[in-house]
């Protein structure tokens, strides 16, 4: 049994459907890219956006991706952006400027192959690290990626699918290697600069050492039990009517539920109204609100306030 047996995603699909793949140029959606068609998908659309962030490297990347889709003989979009401009002027950080940089590429993409299907090349130590760094970050619960999820790009919704969750990166490099595959290696990756970088390349071996035992199975268990609370809570929530026609949050249904669940409604509201850094000590005050005694108004990031009057909350600008 080969690699494919561990990617549960890859059994049923129609291989004939078309999908659109980012691809790097690095081991991981490189393999992702040489998986898809070792299982027999023929109709893929290969998505390489060059950040300028490494200079050379970066354009010998994006080479390499092109010559290795000639060879493949599958369709290649090349598109090229300058996220540190994007950065000064938007004020993102360096990893939220690209994320969106390549979700507006992936947009383009979509609209020119008439595909909003993209298959992206994260994987179990990915999960692992955005497990922990949104847990330090204060998240509510052990958030990470799923393996499908719904974003909307500039009035486009997509449809993003991770199938690799389940996989670890030295499995992908040790496939890669028996079928003698080539990819680019990131340098950058090593350099412990990056927070990303930090938690693999220093956190996770420390915590192998001291726990002796792998610490990303772990996080990766931890991620998919809260997303399996999460799709309970949504069911539960879906049942008691919270949201009146205007789009409120009715406070007397909200009262009649427990603790937890009042954080798993307004959480998901707040998601909806698309706050940003929504944390356990967010939620905790949002829930405060529910109780008349409380002051009627809450401060959220980016500028805005949750309200509660006349036995509804709601959020305005």
């Amino acid at each position: 049994m080969g690699l494919e047996a561990d990617i549960p995603w890859l059994a049923g699909k129609p291989r004939g459907k078309r999908w659109l793949i980012g691809v790097s140029g690095g081991a991981d959606s490189v393999a992702l890219l040489h998986l898809l068609l070792e299982a027999g998908f023929d109709d893929l659309v290969v998505c390489h956006l060059d950040h300028r962030l490494r200079g050379k490297a970066s354009t010998a990347d994006s080479s390499f991706v092109r010559r290795l889709c000639g060879k493949l003989c599958v369709p290649c979009e090349l598109g090229r952006t300058d996220v540190r401009q994007r950065m000064a002027e938007s004020g993102e950080s360096l990893e939220t400027a690209a994320r969106n940089a390549r979700h507006a590429f992936f947009a383009e993409c979509a609209r020119r192959h008439r595909c909003r299907r993209i298959l992206l090349a994260h994987h179990a130590d990915d999960q692992a690290e955005t497990v922990l760094w949104n847990l330090l970050r204060g998240s509510h619960g052990l958030k990470g990626m799923r393996e499908e999820q719904q974003i909307a790009v500039t009035g486009l919704r997509l449809r993003i699918v991770r199938p690799l969750l389940g996989v670890r990166h030295a499995e992908l490099v040790g496939h890669l290697k028996a079928h003698g595959h080539r990819w680019r290696e990131d340098a950058s990756n090593f350099e412990s600069v990056a927070i990303r970088n930090r938690l693999r390349n220093e956190v996770f071996p420390l915590l192998a050492e001291i726990c002796g035992r792998d610490p990303v199975a772990a996080f990766a268990r931890g991620a998919d039990d809260t997303a399996a609370r999460e799709d309970l809570e949504n069911d539960l929530l879906e049942k008691a009517e919270l949201i009146d026609p205007q789009g409120r949050l009715h406070l007397p249904a909200l009262r009649k539920l427990s603790p937890a669940l009042q954080r798993a409604a307004l959480c998901k509201f707040m998601k909806y109204h698309k706050i940003p850094e929504i944390g356990r000590s967010l939620l905790d005050r949002a829930v405060a609100l529910t109780d008349t005694a409380s002051p009627a108004a809450l401060n959220l990031p980016g500028g805005r306030r949750l309200r509660r009057r006349e036995a509804r909350i709601w959020i305005d600008a």
